[in-house]
Protein backbone atom coordinates (compact mmCIF):
# COMPACT_ATOMS: atom_id res chain seq x y z
CA UNK A 1 0.00 0.00 0.00
CA UNK A 2 1.67 3.36 -1.17
CA UNK A 3 2.08 6.15 1.57
CA UNK A 4 -0.78 8.44 1.45
CA UNK A 5 0.37 12.15 0.10
CA UNK A 6 -0.63 15.61 1.83
CA UNK A 7 -2.67 16.39 -1.55
CA UNK A 8 -4.82 12.82 -0.34
CA UNK A 9 -5.19 14.14 3.02
CA UNK A 10 -6.39 17.41 1.93
CA UNK A 11 -8.65 16.23 -0.26
CA UNK A 12 -10.41 14.05 2.26
CA UNK A 13 -10.14 17.01 5.00
CA UNK A 14 -12.25 19.83 3.25
CA UNK A 15 -10.94 23.18 4.55
CA UNK A 16 -7.50 22.77 5.28
CA UNK A 17 -7.94 25.71 8.29
CA UNK A 18 -9.65 23.42 10.17
CA UNK A 19 -7.61 20.49 9.79
CA UNK A 20 -4.43 22.60 11.09
CA UNK A 21 -6.15 24.71 13.86
CA UNK A 22 -7.17 21.40 15.09
CA UNK A 23 -4.02 19.41 14.77
CA UNK A 24 -3.28 16.22 17.35
CA UNK A 25 0.84 17.01 17.00
CA UNK A 26 1.49 18.30 19.97
CA UNK A 27 3.78 21.29 21.87
CA UNK A 28 6.42 22.24 19.45
CA UNK A 29 9.43 20.65 21.29
CA UNK A 30 13.17 21.97 20.62
CA UNK A 31 14.76 18.43 21.06
CA UNK A 32 17.77 17.12 22.64
CA UNK A 33 19.35 20.56 24.60
CA UNK A 34 18.11 20.70 27.95
CA UNK A 35 15.44 23.25 28.64
CA UNK A 36 17.65 25.09 31.41
CA UNK A 37 21.41 24.93 32.20
CA UNK A 38 21.04 27.82 35.01
CA UNK A 39 17.65 29.99 34.54
CA UNK A 40 16.52 31.33 31.52
CA UNK A 41 16.33 35.08 32.60
CA UNK A 42 20.08 35.08 33.39
CA UNK A 43 20.91 32.97 29.94
CA UNK A 44 18.76 35.54 28.17
CA UNK A 45 21.03 38.34 29.74
CA UNK A 46 24.32 36.67 28.97
CA UNK A 47 23.84 37.41 25.29
CA UNK A 48 23.69 40.82 25.69
CA UNK A 49 26.00 41.25 28.67
CA UNK A 50 28.61 38.48 28.56
CA UNK A 51 28.41 35.79 25.94
CA UNK A 52 26.31 32.52 25.08
CA UNK A 53 26.90 29.19 23.66
CA UNK A 54 24.08 28.50 21.44
CA UNK A 55 23.59 24.64 20.71
CA UNK A 56 22.05 24.26 17.50
CA UNK A 57 23.07 21.03 16.95
CA UNK A 58 19.27 19.29 17.41
CA UNK A 59 16.48 21.64 16.65
CA UNK A 60 17.34 22.17 12.41
CA UNK A 61 17.15 19.63 8.85
CA UNK A 62 20.35 19.77 6.77
CA UNK A 63 20.17 18.58 2.82
CA UNK A 64 23.51 18.99 1.79
CA UNK A 65 23.57 19.42 -2.56
CA UNK A 66 26.34 18.01 -4.15
CA UNK A 67 26.84 17.66 -8.54
CA UNK A 68 26.84 20.26 -11.69
CA UNK A 69 23.64 21.72 -11.48
CA UNK A 70 23.39 22.32 -7.57
CA UNK A 71 24.08 26.23 -8.02
CA UNK A 72 21.31 26.67 -11.04
CA UNK A 73 19.33 24.41 -9.29
CA UNK A 74 19.40 26.91 -5.97
CA UNK A 75 19.43 29.74 -7.65
CA UNK A 76 15.76 28.69 -9.38
CA UNK A 77 14.19 28.24 -6.14
CA UNK A 78 15.60 31.09 -4.56
CA UNK A 79 14.66 34.99 -4.81
CA UNK A 80 18.17 35.79 -3.25
CA UNK A 81 20.67 36.57 -6.27
CA UNK A 82 23.54 34.08 -6.71
CA UNK A 83 25.61 36.22 -9.01
CA UNK A 84 28.34 37.01 -6.27
CA UNK A 85 27.72 33.53 -4.25
CA UNK A 86 30.83 31.77 -4.30
CA UNK A 87 32.55 29.32 -1.78
CA UNK A 88 32.75 30.40 1.89
CA UNK A 89 30.14 32.41 1.57
CA UNK A 90 26.73 32.01 3.00
CA UNK A 91 23.23 33.76 2.82
CA UNK A 92 19.57 33.51 3.64
CA UNK A 93 17.87 31.90 1.05
CA UNK A 94 14.00 32.21 0.47
CA UNK A 95 12.24 30.15 -1.45
CA UNK A 96 8.41 31.07 -2.88
CA UNK A 97 5.61 29.19 -4.58
CA UNK A 98 4.87 29.97 -7.92
CA UNK A 99 2.05 32.59 -6.68
CA UNK A 100 4.77 34.33 -4.69
CA UNK A 101 4.48 33.50 -1.16
CA UNK A 102 6.94 32.27 1.37
CA UNK A 103 7.75 28.60 1.73
CA UNK A 104 10.52 29.14 4.67
CA UNK A 105 13.55 30.04 4.61
CA UNK A 106 17.00 29.54 6.30
CA UNK A 107 20.85 29.53 5.73
CA UNK A 108 22.51 28.00 2.53
CA UNK A 109 26.21 27.35 3.10
CA UNK A 110 28.63 27.43 -0.36
CA UNK A 111 31.13 24.90 0.78
CA UNK A 112 33.10 24.08 -1.88
CA UNK A 113 32.93 24.35 -5.86
CA UNK A 114 29.50 22.24 -6.61
CA UNK A 115 28.78 21.52 -2.64
CA UNK A 116 26.08 23.53 -0.69
CA UNK A 117 24.45 22.75 2.35
CA UNK A 118 21.50 23.99 3.57
CA UNK A 119 20.15 24.08 7.37
CA UNK A 120 16.79 25.36 8.04
CA UNK A 121 13.37 23.87 8.98
CA UNK A 122 11.73 21.49 7.17
CA UNK A 123 9.16 22.93 4.89
CA UNK A 124 12.50 24.35 2.93
CA UNK A 125 14.34 21.13 2.91
CA UNK A 126 11.54 19.47 1.67
CA UNK A 127 10.97 21.87 -1.33
CA UNK A 128 15.01 21.42 -1.89
CA UNK A 129 14.71 17.75 -2.03
CA UNK A 130 11.40 17.67 -4.13
CA UNK A 131 13.45 19.61 -7.14
CA UNK A 132 16.72 17.66 -6.50
CA UNK A 133 14.71 14.28 -6.99
CA UNK A 134 12.07 15.04 -9.61
CA UNK A 135 13.28 18.36 -11.49
CA UNK A 136 16.08 16.09 -13.80
CA UNK A 137 19.03 18.38 -12.35
CA UNK A 138 22.36 16.70 -11.68
CA UNK A 139 22.82 16.39 -8.36
CA UNK A 140 23.31 14.35 -5.46
CA UNK A 141 21.25 14.57 -1.81
CA UNK A 142 22.22 13.83 1.28
CA UNK A 143 19.30 14.66 3.91
CA UNK A 144 19.91 14.79 7.89
CA UNK A 145 16.38 15.48 9.74
CA UNK A 146 15.72 17.31 12.79
CA UNK A 147 16.43 15.24 15.90
CA UNK A 148 13.39 13.66 17.63
CA UNK A 149 11.35 15.84 19.94
CA UNK A 150 10.94 12.93 22.18
CA UNK A 151 14.26 10.01 21.88
CA UNK A 152 12.66 8.19 24.62
CA UNK A 153 16.15 7.46 26.09
CA UNK A 154 17.62 6.28 22.26
CA UNK A 155 20.77 7.83 21.29
CA UNK A 156 20.43 10.33 18.93
CA UNK A 157 22.86 11.28 16.25
CA UNK A 158 23.61 13.84 13.76
CA UNK A 159 25.92 14.29 11.13
CA UNK A 160 27.29 17.84 12.68
CA UNK A 161 27.35 19.75 15.83
CA UNK A 162 26.15 23.84 15.47
CA UNK A 163 27.25 26.09 17.46
CA UNK A 164 26.91 30.18 18.00
CA UNK A 165 29.25 31.88 20.48
CA UNK A 166 27.57 35.38 20.73
CA UNK A 167 27.57 38.41 22.93
CA UNK A 168 29.65 41.36 24.12
CA UNK A 169 32.78 39.09 25.26
CA UNK A 170 32.83 36.42 22.08
CA UNK A 171 35.68 37.98 20.50
CA UNK A 172 38.01 37.28 23.82
CA UNK A 173 36.63 33.86 24.18
CA UNK A 174 36.93 32.82 20.45
CA UNK A 175 40.83 34.72 19.89
CA UNK A 176 41.59 32.28 23.50
CA UNK A 177 40.09 29.51 21.22
CA UNK A 178 42.18 29.95 18.30
CA UNK A 179 45.10 30.79 20.45
CA UNK A 180 45.54 34.21 18.86
CA UNK A 181 43.16 36.95 16.84
CA UNK A 182 40.41 35.33 14.66
CA UNK A 183 40.59 35.87 11.17
CA UNK A 184 38.78 38.85 9.94
CA UNK A 185 35.57 37.46 8.90
CA UNK A 186 32.91 39.23 6.87
CA UNK A 187 29.26 39.26 7.58
CA UNK A 188 27.95 35.81 6.08
CA UNK A 189 31.07 34.54 5.34
CA UNK A 190 33.25 31.96 6.51
CA UNK A 191 36.69 30.84 7.20
CA UNK A 192 38.33 28.79 9.86
CA UNK A 193 39.36 28.99 13.22
CA UNK A 194 41.51 26.36 15.28
CA UNK A 195 39.77 24.79 18.89
CA UNK A 196 42.29 22.88 20.50
CA UNK A 197 44.47 21.82 17.29
CA UNK A 198 41.20 20.92 15.12
CA UNK A 199 40.23 23.27 12.48
CA UNK A 200 37.17 24.40 12.48
CA UNK A 201 34.50 26.24 10.12
CA UNK A 202 32.91 28.94 10.86
CA UNK A 203 30.52 31.39 9.91
CA UNK A 204 29.62 35.32 10.83
CA UNK A 205 26.46 35.43 11.60
CA UNK A 206 24.19 35.95 15.06
CA UNK A 207 20.74 34.68 15.92
CA UNK A 208 20.51 37.17 18.87
CA UNK A 209 21.82 39.87 17.29
CA UNK A 210 25.11 39.74 19.08
CA UNK A 211 28.63 39.97 17.56
CA UNK A 212 30.18 36.20 17.73
CA UNK A 213 30.76 32.90 15.09
CA UNK A 214 29.04 29.90 14.16
CA UNK A 215 30.90 26.60 13.99
CA UNK A 216 30.42 23.15 13.01
CA UNK A 217 32.05 20.39 12.29
CA UNK A 218 31.66 16.36 12.61
CA UNK A 219 28.92 15.33 15.61
CA UNK A 220 31.03 12.76 17.11
CA UNK A 221 33.60 15.55 17.98
CA UNK A 222 30.68 17.71 19.96
CA UNK A 223 31.31 17.03 23.14
CA UNK A 224 34.66 17.87 23.26
CA UNK A 225 34.17 20.95 21.39
CA UNK A 226 31.96 21.73 23.84
CA UNK A 227 33.74 21.15 26.91
CA UNK A 228 36.93 23.32 25.44
CA UNK A 229 34.48 26.19 24.44
CA UNK A 230 32.81 26.33 27.54
CA UNK A 231 36.28 26.00 29.61
CA UNK A 232 37.93 28.95 27.63
CA UNK A 233 34.49 31.02 27.60
CA UNK A 234 34.44 30.60 32.07
CA UNK A 235 36.50 33.69 32.90
CA UNK A 236 34.93 36.11 30.30
CA UNK A 237 31.03 35.09 31.59
CA UNK A 238 29.86 32.57 28.64
CA UNK A 239 26.93 30.58 29.74
CA UNK A 240 25.30 27.78 27.51
CA UNK A 241 21.74 28.79 26.50
CA UNK A 242 18.88 25.87 27.01
CA UNK A 243 16.34 25.32 24.95
CA UNK A 244 13.72 27.37 27.17
CA UNK A 245 15.41 30.51 26.42
CA UNK A 246 17.07 30.00 23.05
CA UNK A 247 14.05 30.35 21.20
CA UNK A 248 13.48 33.90 22.48
CA UNK A 249 16.57 35.43 21.11
CA UNK A 250 14.57 36.68 17.95
CA UNK A 251 11.83 38.32 19.95
CA UNK A 252 15.27 40.91 20.49
CA UNK A 253 16.80 40.62 17.06
CA UNK A 254 13.59 39.97 14.96
CA UNK A 255 13.14 36.79 12.70
CA UNK A 256 10.29 35.30 12.48
CA UNK A 257 10.71 31.84 12.66
CA UNK A 258 7.58 29.76 10.97
CA UNK A 259 5.49 31.30 8.72
CA UNK A 260 2.85 29.02 7.14
CA UNK A 261 4.41 27.26 4.13
CA UNK A 262 2.48 28.28 1.08
CA UNK A 263 1.90 24.76 -0.75
CA UNK A 264 -1.83 23.75 0.38
CA UNK A 265 -3.47 25.13 -2.78
CA UNK A 266 -2.83 26.30 -6.27
CA UNK A 267 -2.79 23.80 -9.31
CA UNK A 268 1.05 24.38 -9.77
CA UNK A 269 1.83 23.27 -6.82
CA UNK A 270 -0.67 19.64 -7.20
CA UNK A 271 2.73 17.61 -7.83
CA UNK A 272 4.77 18.72 -4.49
CA UNK A 273 1.71 18.03 -3.17
CA UNK A 274 1.38 14.39 -4.24
CA UNK A 275 4.59 14.04 -3.54
CA UNK A 276 4.85 15.30 -0.09
CA UNK A 277 3.67 12.82 2.84
CA UNK A 278 0.34 13.20 4.20
CA UNK A 279 2.69 12.38 7.87
CA UNK A 280 5.48 15.20 7.22
CA UNK A 281 5.23 18.55 8.65
CA UNK A 282 3.05 20.32 5.76
CA UNK A 283 0.48 17.48 6.55
CA UNK A 284 0.74 17.45 10.76
CA UNK A 285 1.90 20.86 11.59
CA UNK A 286 -0.48 23.51 13.21
CA UNK A 287 -2.01 26.88 13.06
CA UNK A 288 -2.68 28.51 16.65
CA UNK A 289 -4.27 31.80 17.47
CA UNK A 290 -6.99 34.45 17.25
CA UNK A 291 -7.05 35.14 13.23
CA UNK A 292 -9.41 32.82 11.77
CA UNK A 293 -9.98 33.04 7.82
CA UNK A 294 -12.35 30.28 5.58
CA UNK A 295 -9.20 30.32 3.14
CA UNK A 296 -5.56 29.35 3.78
CA UNK A 297 -4.50 31.78 1.52
CA UNK A 298 -4.91 34.50 4.01
CA UNK A 299 -2.32 32.66 5.99
CA UNK A 300 0.23 33.16 3.32
CA UNK A 301 2.87 35.56 3.39
CA UNK A 302 4.89 37.79 0.90
CA UNK A 303 9.06 37.63 0.98
CA UNK A 304 7.98 41.87 1.36
CA UNK A 305 6.10 41.11 4.59
CA UNK A 306 8.37 39.06 6.31
CA UNK A 307 11.17 41.78 5.56
CA UNK A 308 12.81 39.42 2.90
CA UNK A 309 11.85 42.66 0.15
CA UNK A 310 16.21 43.28 0.06
CA UNK A 311 16.74 39.52 -1.01
CA UNK A 312 14.34 39.92 -4.29
CA UNK A 313 16.53 40.47 -7.11
CA UNK A 314 15.07 40.10 -10.90
CA UNK A 315 18.48 39.30 -12.18
CA UNK A 316 17.76 35.81 -12.68
CA UNK A 317 15.05 33.04 -13.22
CA UNK A 318 13.33 31.52 -10.27
CA UNK A 319 9.86 30.52 -9.35
CA UNK A 320 7.49 33.33 -8.13
CA UNK A 321 9.18 35.98 -10.20
CA UNK A 322 6.08 37.15 -12.46
CA UNK A 323 4.12 36.84 -9.42
CA UNK A 324 6.81 38.87 -7.11
CA UNK A 325 7.11 41.39 -10.11
CA UNK A 326 3.70 42.27 -9.99
CA UNK A 327 3.08 42.17 -6.00
CA UNK A 328 6.71 44.68 -6.04
CA UNK A 329 4.45 47.50 -7.78
CA UNK A 330 1.69 48.17 -4.86
CA UNK A 331 1.70 49.03 -1.13
CA UNK A 332 3.63 46.28 0.98
CA UNK A 333 2.29 44.74 4.35
CA UNK A 334 5.41 45.14 7.07
CA UNK A 335 7.16 43.05 10.01
CA UNK A 336 7.01 45.06 13.10
CA UNK A 337 7.71 44.41 17.14
CA UNK A 338 4.28 44.46 19.60
CA UNK A 339 5.22 45.46 22.78
CA UNK A 340 2.80 44.19 25.00
CA UNK A 341 0.97 46.46 27.54
CA UNK A 342 2.28 45.37 31.18
CA UNK A 343 -1.14 45.94 32.82
CA UNK A 344 -3.13 43.58 30.14
CA UNK A 345 -0.76 40.37 30.40
CA UNK A 346 -0.87 41.00 33.76
CA UNK A 347 -4.67 40.15 33.70
CA UNK A 348 -3.44 36.40 31.62
CA UNK A 349 -1.73 35.17 35.21
CA UNK A 350 -4.40 36.93 37.51
CA UNK A 351 -7.13 34.81 36.16
CA UNK A 352 -4.91 31.50 36.87
CA UNK A 353 -6.10 32.54 40.61
CA UNK A 354 -9.61 32.43 40.72
CA UNK A 355 -10.94 29.94 41.99
CA UNK A 356 -14.10 28.26 39.45
CA UNK A 357 -13.34 31.01 37.19
CA UNK A 358 -12.50 30.83 33.24
CA UNK A 359 -8.96 31.99 32.35
CA UNK A 360 -7.68 33.51 29.43
CA UNK A 361 -5.01 31.83 27.35
CA UNK A 362 -2.07 30.93 29.10
CA UNK A 363 1.48 32.86 28.31
CA UNK A 364 4.18 30.54 28.44
CA UNK A 365 7.59 32.01 29.32
CA UNK A 366 9.86 32.74 27.88
CA UNK A 367 8.41 31.37 24.82
CA UNK A 368 4.27 31.78 24.36
CA UNK A 369 3.45 29.70 21.43
CA UNK A 370 1.62 26.66 21.41
CA UNK A 371 1.28 25.97 17.77
CA UNK A 372 3.65 25.36 14.71
CA UNK A 373 2.62 28.72 12.76
CA UNK A 374 0.80 31.43 15.05
CA UNK A 375 -1.58 34.31 14.00
CA UNK A 376 -3.03 36.28 16.69
CA UNK A 377 -5.92 38.93 14.87
CA UNK A 378 -4.67 42.37 15.78
CA UNK A 379 -7.05 45.51 15.26
CA UNK A 380 -7.46 49.38 14.76
CA UNK A 381 -11.18 50.83 15.76
CA UNK A 382 -12.59 46.79 15.57
CA UNK A 383 -10.48 46.80 11.73
CA UNK A 384 -8.02 43.67 11.64
CA UNK A 385 -5.14 45.18 10.71
CA UNK A 386 -2.61 42.30 10.99
CA UNK A 387 -1.43 39.27 13.01
CA UNK A 388 0.70 38.77 15.79
CA UNK A 389 2.80 35.47 14.55
CA UNK A 390 5.84 34.99 17.55
CA UNK A 391 5.52 36.04 21.05
CA UNK A 392 7.50 35.46 24.30
CA UNK A 393 9.29 37.98 27.38
CA UNK A 394 12.30 39.08 27.04
CA UNK A 395 14.14 40.05 30.47
CA UNK A 396 16.29 42.33 28.64
CA UNK A 397 13.94 44.35 27.94
CA UNK A 398 11.24 43.56 30.40
CA UNK A 399 8.38 43.21 28.28
CA UNK A 400 6.34 40.81 26.50
CA UNK A 401 7.21 41.22 23.38
CA UNK A 402 5.72 39.34 19.94
CA UNK A 403 6.76 40.03 16.08
CA UNK A 404 3.91 39.96 13.16
CA UNK A 405 2.51 41.91 9.97
CA UNK A 406 0.29 45.00 9.46
CA UNK A 407 -1.30 46.77 6.74
CA UNK A 408 1.05 49.90 5.49
CA UNK A 409 -0.56 52.51 7.19
CA UNK A 410 0.15 51.48 10.89
CA UNK A 411 2.86 53.55 11.83
CA UNK A 412 5.93 53.07 14.84
CA UNK A 413 3.97 53.79 18.20
CA UNK A 414 0.69 53.16 17.00
CA UNK A 415 -1.64 51.08 19.77
CA UNK A 416 -3.46 48.67 18.57
CA UNK A 417 -5.06 45.86 20.04
CA UNK A 418 -4.22 41.99 19.98
CA UNK A 419 -6.82 39.74 20.61
CA UNK A 420 -4.85 36.71 22.82
CA UNK A 421 -6.79 33.33 22.70
CA UNK A 422 -8.99 31.35 20.37
CA UNK A 423 -12.61 31.77 19.59
CA UNK A 424 -15.38 29.11 21.06
CA UNK A 425 -12.97 28.24 24.17
CA UNK A 426 -10.28 27.29 21.97
CA UNK A 427 -9.32 24.41 19.04
CA UNK A 428 -8.90 21.22 19.92
CA UNK A 429 -4.80 21.08 19.77
CA UNK A 430 -3.38 19.43 22.42
CA UNK A 431 -1.33 22.65 23.95
CA UNK A 432 -5.23 24.52 24.02
CA UNK A 433 -6.49 24.44 27.45
CA UNK A 434 -10.10 26.00 27.60
CA UNK A 435 -10.06 29.46 27.76
CA UNK A 436 -11.48 32.85 27.23
CA UNK A 437 -10.50 35.27 24.94
CA UNK A 438 -8.56 38.97 26.18
CA UNK A 439 -8.08 42.38 24.26
CA UNK A 440 -4.06 43.26 24.90
CA UNK A 441 -3.19 46.86 24.05
CA UNK A 442 -0.06 46.37 21.91
CA UNK A 443 2.45 49.26 20.47
CA UNK A 444 3.96 49.13 17.22
CA UNK A 445 7.49 48.84 17.62
CA UNK A 446 10.53 48.67 15.29
CA UNK A 447 11.86 45.74 14.14
CA UNK A 448 14.54 44.74 15.69
CA UNK A 449 13.14 45.35 19.34
CA UNK A 450 16.71 45.81 20.59
CA UNK A 451 18.40 49.26 19.68
CA UNK A 452 22.39 47.80 19.73
CA UNK A 453 20.84 45.45 16.76
CA UNK A 454 18.65 47.58 15.11
CA UNK A 455 21.73 50.44 14.85
CA UNK A 456 24.73 48.28 14.90
CA UNK A 457 23.68 45.09 13.12
CA UNK A 458 24.71 44.47 9.33
CA UNK A 459 22.61 45.51 7.08
CA UNK A 460 19.77 42.62 6.13
CA UNK A 461 16.66 42.02 7.53
CA UNK A 462 17.48 42.37 10.94
CA UNK A 463 18.16 46.43 10.28
CA UNK A 464 15.55 48.44 11.29
CA UNK A 465 12.24 48.25 8.84
CA UNK A 466 11.19 51.46 6.84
Amino acid sequence: MSQQSLENLLQGAGNPVQLLRNSQIGAYVYPVVPSEFSNWRDEQRAWRETAVLFDQSHHMAEILVKGPDALKMLSHLAINSFASFAPNKAKQFVPCSYDGYVIGDGILFYLAENELLFVGRAPTVNWIQFHGETGGYRVELRRDDRSPSHPRGKAVVRQHYRYQIQGPNAAKVLEKLNGGPVPDVKFFNMDTISIKGRKVRALRHGMAGAPGLEIWGPYEQADEIRDVILEAGREFGLVPVGSRAYASNTLESGWIPSPLPAVYTGESMKKYRQWLPATGYEGTGSIGGSFVADNIEAYYLTPYELGYGPFIKFDHDFIGREALEKKSRGPQRKKVTFAWNADDISKVYASLFVPGGEPYKFFDLPIANYASSSYDRVTMGGKTVGFSMFGGYSYNERTALSLGVVDPNISVGDVLTLVWGEEGGGTKKPPVERHKQLDVRVKVAPVPYARDVREGYHQGWRTRQA
